[in-house]
């Protein structure tokens, strides 16, 4: 008899490490210095305690590391792969549309089809992210439809990153808002903020009444830093980067 419910029971304890081995997503810490790495590695100074780096890079040993994915458009080096994936880019009279600002052309999130299947390709890129020993990801462009000529919506927006937060949960991931601040992204799960330049556009206040002291600002203006560190310095972590956030560029904190 005990042999026979050894037998019945082993397939769940062979399931059970799976369950028990799932974390729970935790956000970073409030008020620590964090450095923006996403257009290389260099070495992280001691006071740093979140580092934010490309989905390709390794994380930093003993930091909360944040893992950069370009959730809602293409990395202009990965043509080819998308190329691939031709009809999931969002494409008008036949030209993909493109964030002149950067070079990068816009996913079409504007189906549930489309979303489900962009949602897999991003969903391993996050779990990847998981694999490889991150904390949290950065999904960026979150307000690419404010460039996509009409053709997505923002409720496209909200049902895609709904399933991409679900999905980064799911790996354990905390998951961080990028771009859009006067929504509230905590109403599909977001659990921080990566704030872009939100002094230069008066914008800090508005990531601060969402997420109190989660907030991670990066500035790329001289007097846009200075201004991010004196209204908001005390209350978020303020860095300053070089526009293309080099290994070697512009690093700054408002303490130095």
């Amino acid at each position: 008899m005990r042999a026979l419910v050894l037998l019945l029971l082993l397939p769940v304890l062979v399931a059970t490490p799976a369950v028990a081995g799932t974390t729970e997503p935790v956000p970073p810490p409030a008020g620590v210095p964090w450095d923006y790495q996403i257009g290389g590695v260099r070495a992280v100074p001691d006071e740093v305690g979140i580092v934010v780096r490309d989905r390709r890079a390794e994380p930093v040993p003993d930091r909360y590391n944040v893992c950069y994915v370009n959730g809602f458009q293409t990395q202009p080096d990965e043509r080819r792969f998308w190329r691939g994936h031709w009809r999931l880019v969002l494409k008008k009279h036949g030209e993909p549309v493109v964030d002149g600002a950067w070079g990068e052309w816009l996913l079409d999130i504007g189906s549930p089809a489309k979303r489900r299947a962009l949602a897999r390709i991003v969903g391993r890129w996050t779990d990847r992210c998981a694999a490889d020993g991150y904390d949290a990801v950065e999904l960026d462009n979150l307000d690419s439809f404010s460039r996509s000529r009409g053709l997505l919506t923002r409720g496209d927006t909200r049902r895609f990153a709904s399933r991409l937060v679900e999905r980064a949960h799911d790996a354990g991931l905390a998951v961080a808002q990028k771009n859009r601040a006067q929504w509230n992204g905590t109403a599909v799960g977001f659990d921080f903020a990566v704030a872009e330049q939100c002094g230069r556009y008066r914008e800090c206040g508005d990531y601060v009444a969402t997420y109190g002291g989660l907030v991670l600002a990066v500035e790329y203006g001289r007097r846009p830093f200075r201004l991010a560190c004196r209204g908001w310095g005390d209350r978020i972590s303020v860095v300053r980067r070089d526009l293309a956030v080099s290994d070697d560029g512009i690093r700054r904190w408002c303490a130095s």
